[in-house]
């Protein structure tokens, strides 16, 4: 019964979903706090920017399932299942949120900033007071593009035994099966849609505050 086949769906999938949001969320919160204090660091030196935005961008050109296969032979960082995934994911996860950090660091009126200086803040109070709240809704769009498409490289994760709804997507090409294969491809997909609508709204929230 088609029924029967759905309902055994849903049984196994809610499992895989929570895999699936903890490989993301890990993977953005670690991308996070890696990419956000560096482009704030590197934002004011070009030479030191061109490295770190070039270096983040190599990571975006190994091919997703490439990358993932490239980790697991690598002593201590790869093997078969979820941290491989999350470092593939993190490095993945960097370029926008880096990027976007510096572009938000670099896009604060100058005007602002000597405002600061001439009301005697120091260097520390002006990051934190002035070009962080200012640079906010494009750092945003950053983690809003990282998670999104976070949240379908997740999917490939699969491969490597680190679970999460490709499970599914796997278990149908190998199979032939469609309906595995939407039972994976759908909720991803509306994960992916309710994180860009979520982070969308903080983004226009914050600008509009």
């Amino acid at each position: 019964m088609l029924s029967d086949v759905l309902q055994d769906l849903l049984d196994e999938g809610l499992p895989l979903l929570g895999e699936h949001l903890v490989l993301v969320l890990s993977a953005i919160l670690i991308a996070s706090a890696i990419a956000i204090p560096l482009g704030v660091a590197v934002a004011a030196n070009p030479r030191w920017r061109r490295i770190a935005i070039g270096i983040a961008n190599i990571g975006q050109t190994i091919p997703s399932l490439a990358l993932f296969g490239f980790l697991i032979p690598i002593p201590f960082i790869g093997g078969i299942g979820q941290h491989t995934a999350i470092i593939a994911l993190v490095v993945y996860a960097l370029l926008p949120i880096l990027r976007n950090t510096v572009t938000g660091i670099l896009g604060v009126d100058p005007a602002v900033r000597d405002s600061a200086v001439a009301m005697g803040m120091t260097d520390g109070q002006i990051l934190r007071m002035v070009e962080l709240p200012l640079a906010a809704p494009v750092i945003i769009s950053g983690l809003r593009i990282a998670t999104v498409t976070t949240i379908g490289t997740a999917t490939i994760a699969a491969a490597i035994g680190a679970g999460g709804l490709g499970v599914f997507i796997f278990r149908g090409i190998a199979s032939v099966d469609k309906v595995q294969i939407l039972a994976g491809a759908v909720p991803s997909a509306l994960l992916a849609l309710a994180a860009d609508g979520a982070l969308s709204w903080i983004e226009k929230r914050w600008v509009a505050a």
